[in-house]
């Protein structure tokens, strides 16, 4: 091991302990102030962050509120102009609906209207029909009458044969005409049926329609 001698001290001076002693303390005390200076110097310092964030984070806070605040005023104004859009158009709908329904009451009433008065007329015919019938009877009763042709020459009895075909082709041209005239009453008579049928159809009242098509 190596020999440690004590320091050599100057000569003809005296050494004061006390002194060097004194120093060191000073020399401590000032280190250990300083250190504590520094410590309150960090510790104010991060006392300032401190309050700093919980600042922000307040702020941030109330931020994010109001923005919750004002979305949630915006989404109860649109909210408020949909349900005003909806009943707007709901109230059009059944404005149109009753438009609707009134001209279709009023369509179906002209054309029941239309249909009692063809019936009207129809019974009045009915009522015809009888003294029509007799008048054809009366006309072919005139007509069928007893065909004598034995004393007729051949001549006479030519222009007998052709007056016989004239009748009988008038006969079948009145015959036409009275038959394409039944045929359009019945094709009017039944397209005034379908309209009706279909007007009733379409209310949905379901009681029944107003007679079958005419055959």
């Amino acid at each position: 091991m190596t020999n440690i001698s004590a320091p050599k001290m100057p000569d003809g001076e005296k050494v004061d302990f006390d002194d060097i002693y004194r120093k060191r303390q000073e020399k401590d005390l000032a280190e250990l102030q300083a250190l504590i200076e520094a410590h309150f110097v960090q510790r104010k310092k991060e006392e300032e962050e401190l309050v700093a964030l919980v600042n922000r984070i307040e702020n941030r806070r109330a931020e994010r509120a109001e923005q919750q605040r004002i979305r949630a005023e915006r989404e109860k104004e649109r909210q408020a102009r949909l349900a005003e859009e909806k009943e707007r158009k709901e109230q059009e709908e059944h404005r149109k609906k009753q438009d609707e329904d009134a001209k279709k009451k009023k369509a179906l009433s002209n054309m029941s209207q239309q249909y009692g008065a063809g019936q009207k007329s129809d019974t009045r015919r009915g009522g015809k029909k009888q003294t029509e019938r007799e008048k054809k009877k009366k006309i072919l009763a005139e007509r069928r009458k007893p065909l004598t042709v034995d004393h007729l020459s051949e001549d006479k009895l030519k222009e007998k044969a052709k007056e016989l075909w004239d009748s009988l082709r008038g006969l079948e041209s009145e015959k036409f005409d009275l038959s394409e005239k039944l045929r359009r009453q019945k094709y009017d008579i039944n397209q005034l049926l379908c309209r009706v049928q279909d007007h009733q159809s379409a209310k949905g009242r379901g009681k029944g329609k107003m007679g079958g098509r005419l055959r």
